[in-house]
This record gives structure tokens, C-alpha cells and sequence, in this order.
């Protein structure tokens, strides 16, 4: 487990694009679309420079670490079906993204934080690890402590929460209720090309 604590802005800046989505991150991107060290118009990249750049996308958005995404892929590839999208699901069904998803939360840092602080409850039980897989018909709720509800409500409260189609929250009562599996299609990673990802890392 780990998690990635450099500048965020450098990292949306060199890969083009907002993997992750704290404000300051974003106006950097806004602010400075070209790469770091770059100060003329992103270069065109190589077959395997594409490749590298979607699979880091990856592990920044989802907050892994290279060994962790190696270790999804791998098994990824021993089921039966689409690796690209068996791995998206993976990725997807992490407790940390699920709490950002259902809107309890605006980054997925923020979600793998609060996670990792124990404040929420997966069908009724405490947990701390934010790459628990999540199953359809579990519960995620908060800790019946104040100061982590109202936390949490002022989030809610003064975010806009994106609608997901295999989560269902209730905001009144601090719920999030996983209604199906995802699909690959249902990742959010911005600007990748799977099919990509998955020849770089099985090479």
C-alpha cells in the first residue's frame, strides 16, 4: 500500500490531463497545459510513450503504486474475459474509489484519507484499507461520530455529486448502497486506451 505525495499539478501537467482532481492540481493544468520543463507545445509521443503515459494514468487516478497495479493486472489476466476491463472493474470496485464515486468525498485522496482514518463502515463494520473490493448489495456508511458527520455533510453539501449508475446514495441519511458491479465502460480514467495498457504491461 502507498500513496503517491509529490506535486499533482506536475503529474496532471506531464500526462496531459486531470488524473487527479484537487483544485489546485487543475489550475495548474489550466494554467500551464505543456509538460514540466517544457515551454513550447507537447511533443508527439512514441508508440511506447502512449503506452506509458495511459498506464500511469492509471495509477495516479485510482492512488496505486506500480507493484499494487502490476499485481491487478496479473490477475486480470487469469480470468476469463477482456484483461482491459477486468482490470478497469478492479480498479473500480476499490473501496476508496467507491466512497469518491458515491459523492461522500471530491478526490479520491481525500476518500483513501478518510478510509484510512476509519471513518466509514462497510456493512456495518470499521474498516481502514482502501483497496478492499466492494460486492454488489454492500453498504457504506460513516461512523456515528459528530465530528465525522459533519465533516462529511459540509462535503456533501457543498459538492455537485456526478450520477453513477451502480451506486446509489442517499444523501439525507449519509448512505451508499452498490447496486451492481461496474463495467469497464464505467471507469473514469480520463484519455486512455486500455487495449494499450494492456500490451505495454504484458510485454
Amino acid at each position: 500500500m502507498g500513496r503517491y505525495s509529490g506535486p499533482k499539478g506536475r503529474v496532471n501537467r506531464r500526462l496531459g490531463t486531470m488524473v487527479f482532481e484537487n483544485a489546485g492540481a487543475a489550475r495548474a493544468l489550466e494554467k500551464r497545459p505543456n509538460p514540466p520543463g517544457m515551454a513550447e507545445r507537447r511533443r508527439k509521443l512514441s508508440t511506447y510513450g502512449m503506452a506509458l503515459a495511459d498506464k500511469q494514468k492509471i495509477k495516479y487516478h485510482y492512488g496505486m503504486r506500480e507493484a499494487q497495479l502490476r499485481r491487478y493486472f496479473a490477475k486480470a489476466r487469469a480470468q476469463k474475459g477482456n484483461t482491459g476491463d477486468i482490470l478497469l472493474v478492479m480498479c473500480e470496485r476499490r473501496l476508496d474509489n467507491v466512497v469518491r464515486r458515491a459523492g461522500f468525498t471530491v478526490t479520491r485522496m481525500q476518500a483513501r484519507q478518510g478510509v484510512v482514518h476509519r471513518h466509514f463502515q462497510l456493512n456495518g463494520k470499521t474498516i481502514n484499507k482502501p483497496s478492499i473490493f466492494v460486492q454488489p448489495g454492500d453498504v457504506i456508511t460513516l461512523r456515528n461520530r459528530p465530528n465525522v458527520r459533519k465533516l462529511y455533510r459540509e462535503i456533501v453539501d457543498g459538492s455537485s455529486r456526478q450520477s453513477c449508475d451502480w451506486i446509489s446514495f442517499d444523501a439525507k441519511e449519509m448512505e451508499a448502497r452498490v447496486q451492481a458491479l461496474p463495467a469497464g465502460s464505467d471507469a473514469t480514467v480520463p484519455n486512455i486506451e486500455i487495449g494499450r495498457v494492456v500490451a505495454f504491461m504484458a510485454r
